[in-house]
């Protein structure tokens, strides 16, 4: 009868630690990217009372409750946020615990520090790959993620233009509609910007052939410039034939910038491959693209975590290029973490060796910008679960009264 105290005690303590589990879960229940905890029950040996080993088996309770996080997938939720980043299947995040170790989180509500450092919401420092001179070496070992701040992106000189325009078949030499002018903006060395300015004459002798010129003001020259020129030739169907295919593209040659800028030679490409960029139609003169390559100085203005992971800067010219990748670690076992709080994990003695990589590939999962994990916890599931571990804590509080009884029953025959 006395080992009932021990019996009920024991499921007293196992169910107030099943309520306590419950109670974290709820408690989590809007953290991002947290996992819900299970509990297990397990009896304990029991006792064999007479002579036969099955007549009359008598447990001794129940064993302390083992807990495992569940690492299911949770509901992707859009933020917005640049720097927020969401794990769709299996994986982790890396991030640099406070003892300067490894740890793996699923939480992607990722800022930055005074010094550009990509952290978690806690403080933990991301781990990844930062591009250095120019380079992004997903090779090498990871390491924290540095997001540049302030940074100017250096100029880029113009160096190819090309129009892609129609000349008037059905122009009058010497006319208004003989004449068309369009122009490209191209940049220096320095960033600064001048007009080139093309203007296509149509030849009074010779059928399908128009004259060009091509050149900037002369108030950006220290001295008069020479133009671009020379001449174009269509056949009878309109097609650009001479310069033809294949041949060296015609260049401007600019020298003596009032800027102090470099000299520069800007190629006119006549041909996308070896299909004409101008024809000659019976349409009025119009221009419906010009490109050139170069751009000018621009500043940094957006820093966001795109898909799978790269990190992405974005400049006030427009450019993009990527600045950081995330790195991902895929662990065969997750149930095996330990939790050391602030969302992350770490490795226990029964962990498998994490797999780290790129998102997207070697079976990790995928990264979706713009958007954090939710906690997988079900309130409808844990106030289920509330209601029954109370309901078996009363149950074997009401043991410990009855022994307590028939304790003081039993004590009461002595007297």
């Amino acid at each position: 009868m006395f080992t009932s105290f021990s019996t009920a005690l024991s499921a007293l303590s196992a169910f107030s630690t099943a309520i306590d589990v419950t109670g974290n879960n709820l408690a989590n229940l809007n953290t991002i990217a947290f996992k819900a905890s299970d509990v297990s029950f397990h009896d304990l040996v029991t006792e064999s009372i007479g002579a036969g080993l099955h007549n009359a088996q008598v447990g001794f309770g129940v064993g302390t409750p083992t807990t495992e996080a569940i690492f299911t997938q949770g509901a992707i939720q859009t933020t917005g946020g640049d720097l927020d980043a969401a794990i769709q299947g299996d994986g982790f995040f890396l991030i640099q615990g406070p003892d300067g170790g490894t740890e793996y989180t699923r939480a992607g509500n990722f800022q930055t520090d005074s010094n550009g450092n990509l952290e978690t919401a806690t403080g933990q420092q991301v781990q990844g790959w930062t591009q250095t001179n120019g380079v992004l070496d997903t090779n090498a070992p990871p390491s924290n993620i540095t997001i540049p701040t302030g940074t100017v992106q250096p100029p880029v000189i113009t160096q190819n233009v090309s129009f892609s325009l129609n000349l008037n078949a059905a122009a009058t030499p010497g006319s208004t509609n003989g004449t068309f002018a369009t122009s490209v903006t191209i940049y220096d060395s320095l960033g600064n910007s001048h007009v080139v300015t093309a203007t296509f004459t149509e030849d009074p002798t010779v059928a399908g052939q128009w004259d060009y010129s091509l050149s900037i003001p002369n108030a950006d020259l220290t001295a008069p410039g020479t133009p671009l020129t020379g001449s174009i030739n269509f056949n009878s169907s309109g097609v650009l034939v001479n310069p033809a295919p294949g041949t060296p593209a015609p260049q401007l040659a600019i020298t003596g910038l009032t800027d102090g800028a470099a000299d520069m030679t800007v190629n006119w490409n006549l041909y996308n491959g070896t299909t004409p960029d101008i024809t000659q139609f019976a349409e009025t003169s119009s221009v419906s693209a010009v490109t050139q390559d170069g751009s000018p100085a621009a500043q940094l203005t957006t820093v966001a975590i795109s898909t799978n992971g790269a990190v992405l800067a974005q400049f006030s010219n427009g450019q993009e290029t990527i600045v950081g990748q995330l790195a991902m670690a895929t662990i065969r076992n997750p149930d095996s973490l330990i939790a050391s709080g602030d969302n992350s994990y770490e490795l226990s003695s029964s962990s498998a060796l994490p797999a780290v990589g790129i998102p997207g590939t070697g079976g990790r999962g995928t990264v979706e910008g713009g958007a954090v994990e939710s906690s997988t916890v079900d309130i409808a599931t844990e106030f289920t679960n509330l209601i029954t571990y109370q309901r078996g804590y009363e149950a074997n509080s009401k043991i410990v009264n009855a022994v307590d009884e028939l304790s003081q029953t039993t004590i009461g025959l002595i007297k």
